[in-house]
C-alpha cells in the first residue's frame, strides 16, 4: 500500500505510539522534520537504531539520536567534498596540460574522436563525451569565460573549457585518453599507476556526488567500482574473504585510502584530523552508538587512523 500523506504532528504520533521512538521536545521534532523532511531524516538515518526483529526503534532511542547521525553526515559531506575538490582541481590542471602539450590548444583536438583511445566498444561513450564538451565550447553557457573564449577568440582551449565540466566528464575524458596520456598524469602521484588513477577517479566520482547533492555518506557504497589493492590495506590489516578485502574498497574508508594516495602528505593529515575530531566529536554527542557500529557502516578498520604509520 502507497505509504498515507501525514501532517507533522502525525509524523511524530507515530514515531512515538508506532515505532517506540522517545519524542521529549515535540516543537524541536517539527522543526527538524519541517527543515529536513520525514525521508530525509528518518528515512535517511533510522536504519543504526532499529530493532531489525521488531522493526521498532531500540528502547531509549531519542528523535536527537537520530538528528545527531543526520548532523554529523551533513559535516563529514562537507569535509570529504572539501578535500574531493582538491583532487578534482590537481586532475582538471594536469590532464589539460598533458592533452595540450600533445595535442595544441585548438578546440578541434579534443573534440577529434582521433586523439582518444576509441574502440568498438567504448565508441558510444566516447561520441557522447565529445557531444557533452562540443556543446560546453560551442554554445552560449552559464560560463561567461567559455563565452568569452569563444566569442573573442572563436576557439575554447581544454584548460578553459575543463572549468566548467563535472567530475564525471573530467574522470571520462581520463578513461578514454590515450595511454601516453594517461601514464602522464597519473606520474605525477606517488605509487599510482594510469590503471589505479582511474580506479581512484571513477570511486570518488561517486562519492562527490554524494556530497553535493545532500544524499546520506557515512555508509554509501559503490558496489559498481572499487578502488585498487594496495600496500595500505595490507598493512593495517585488513581482513579478507578469500583474496578480497572486505573493508576499504567500495565504501567511505576506500575514499580515505584514495586520499592517501591523491593528496599531498600535509594535506591528507589535515583532513585525517579533522575526519578524527569530527568522529569524536559525534560520539561524545550521542551515547546512542558505538564506535564499533559507527566503523561498521562507515568501512573502518578499528586502527584506522595508522593509515599515515605506514609507507604507502
Amino acid at each position: 500500500m502507497p505509504k498515507p500523506f501525514l501532517t507533522f504532528q502525525a509524523q511524530i504520533d507515530f514515531l512515538e505510539n508506532e515505532k517506540n521512538l522517545l519524542v521529549q521536545d515535540s516543537e524541536y521534532a517539527r522543526n527538524k522534520l519541517e527543515q529536513i523532511g520525514y525521508f530525509g531524516l528518518i528515512g535517511g538515518y533510522k536504519q543504526p537504531f532499529k530493532n531489525p526483529t521488531t522493526r521498532k526503534y531500540k528502547d531509549g532511542t531519542r528523535f536527537e539520536d537520530i538528528v545527531a547521525l543526520y548532523e554529523f553526515d551533513e559535516e563529514l559531506r562537507e569535509l570529504f567534498l572539501k578535500y574531493i575538490l582538491k583532487i578534482e582541481r590537481h586532475i582538471r590542471s594536469l590532464l589539460s596540460y598533458s592533452f595540450t602539450e600533445k595535442y595544441g590548444e585548438q578546440q578541434s583536438e579534443y573534440l577529434n574522436p582521433g586523439n582518444l583511445a576509441v574502440n568498438r566498444k567504448n565508441k558510444k561513450d566516447v561520441d557522447k563525451l565529445i557531444s557533452i564538451l562540443d556543446k560546453l565550447a560551442n554554445r552560449n553557457s552559464d560560463y561567461p569565460y567559455i563565452n568569452h573564449q569563444r566569442q573573442t577568440y572563436g576557439n575554447v582551449p581544454l584548460w578553459v573549457l575543463f572549468n566548467g565540466v563535472s567530475f564525471g566528464t573530467l574522470s571520462k575524458f581520463y578513461s578514454f585518453a590515450t595511454q601516453d596520456i594517461q601514464c602522464d598524469v597519473a606520474k605525477n602521484y606517488d605509487k599510482v599507476n594510469q590503471k589505479q588513477l582511474g580506479q581512484y577517479l571513477g570511486v570518488i566520482t561517486k562519492y562527490r556526488n554524494v556530497c553535493a547533492h545532500g544524499e546520506r555518506l557515512y555508509s554509501y557504497q559503490t558496489y559498481n567500482n572499487e578502488i585498487p589493492d594496495t600496500a595500505l590495506h595490507n598493512k593495517l590489516g585488513i581482513p579478507q574473504n578469500g583474496t578480497q578485502y572486505t573493508l576499504g574498497k567500495h565504501d567511505l574508508f576506500a575514499v580515505v585510502i584514495a586520499f592517501r594516495y591523491l593528496l599531498p602528505n600535509d594535506e591528507f593529515k589535515r583532513f585525517k584530523a579533522s575526519l578524527m575530531r569530527l568522529i569524536q566529536n559525534y560520539l561524545k554527542s550521542t551515547g546512542a552508538m558505538a564506535v564499533e557500529t559507527l566503523y561498521q557502516y562507515m568501512g573502518f578498520p578499528s586502527n584506522w587512523s595508522k593509515i599515515t604509520t605506514y609507507r604507502k
